[in-house]
């Protein structure tokens, strides 16, 4: 127990560096070495780890996207005067599909070279880390560059979304739970706590938005009633679909036989065991700001 909460401490210490410098090209950097060491732990799942050729590949592309997201720019937002919101130009977008084009060119070149060690499903899988991990990982630096005064409570929110609602389901199923939600693939988890993690998460990104908008916010956001509302609904949401990204990963690992993806955090595993609902939770909460158009 005292090596986990160690550990918890160590990790929680350097995001707190990483929000600080959220700004520079410090983000971008953290987050790609944080996709290398996922996408090697995945790589690790398939026994594709040790094959250069593909790591190279996977690893290449992968650790290039945060980086081709960080050419986010700074526009003002229309003809009303209101803040200014995050632009993303086409090219960024053209050169992350390149990149991960010739990523997975190298690969089917890989396996054609070694197809009678390397199966079907093996290179599949790896396409589909490839092509996923990066991307969402990467909507740190989108939601960060998003908006000049309010990236970094975004991303914080985002976080949030997937790390509240863990917390808030286990301490909710300790206390209420009674009833399994999936017990072969998460036994611990119970409908309760599932339940309850919806409600915590949606009221903390009320409290939080009103905490933020009255005390915290240099600039602060003018929000109505019913954008208050919206936000409530992004946490309930990303409540959920962090706990599909949760039930998702341990599936995996189930099937493959593993217990942890990794051992980079002692007592807590890798960090696809840390960051498996934060890889659903981060899109979402971007597409849910992007398409409502809160905190602009």
């Amino acid at each position: 127990m005292l090596t986990r909460i160690i550990s918890g401490a160590v990790g929680v210490a350097l995001m707190i560096v990483v929000f600080i410098f959220h700004d520079t090209i410090f983000l971008p950097i953290a987050v790609a070495v944080m996709i290398a060491v996922m996408l090697y732990e995945l790589l690790r799942v398939v026994k594709l780890n040790t094959n250069i050729p593909i790591l190279c590949a996977v690893e290449g592309s992968g650790i290039s996207m945060p980086f081709i997201y960080a050419r986010f720019h700074y526009l003002p937002h229309g003809m009303d005067g209101g803040d200014s919101i995050t632009k993303l130009s086409a090219r960024p977008s053209q050169l992350a599909f390149v990149i991960t084009l010739a990523a997975a060119f190298i690969i089917f070149l890989t396996w054609l070279s070694k197809h009678k060690e390397i199966r079907y499903d093996q290179i599949f899988f790896v396409l589909a880390c490839m092509a996923f991990v990066p991307q969402a990982m990467s909507t740190m630096v989108r939601i960060d560059r998003y908006s000049i005064h309010h990236g970094l409570i975004l991303l914080i929110l985002g976080l949030c979304g997937a790390w509240i609602a863990d917390t808030g389901a286990y301490f909710t199923g300790v206390a209420l739970g009674k009833h399994k939600l999936c017990p072969e693939i998460s036994p611990k988890k119970t409908i309760e706590g599932f339940v309850g993690g919806i409600v915590i998460t949606g009221l903390v990104f009320v409290g939080v938005s009103l905490l933020y908008n009255k005390k915290i916010a240099e600039v602060p956001v003018p929000m109505e009633p019913y954008e208050y509302a919206l936000m409530g609904l992004a946490g309930c949401l990303c409540a959920v679909i962090g706990t599909i990204g949760d039930l998702s990963a341990s599936m995996v690992k189930r099937q493959t036989g593993i217990k942890d993806y990794g051992k980079i955090m002692p007592g807590h595993g890798g960090l696809m065991d840390r960051f498996d609902s934060v890889l659903f939770v981060l899109p979402t909460f971007y597409a849910f700001v992007t398409l409502t158009g809160v905190f602009r």
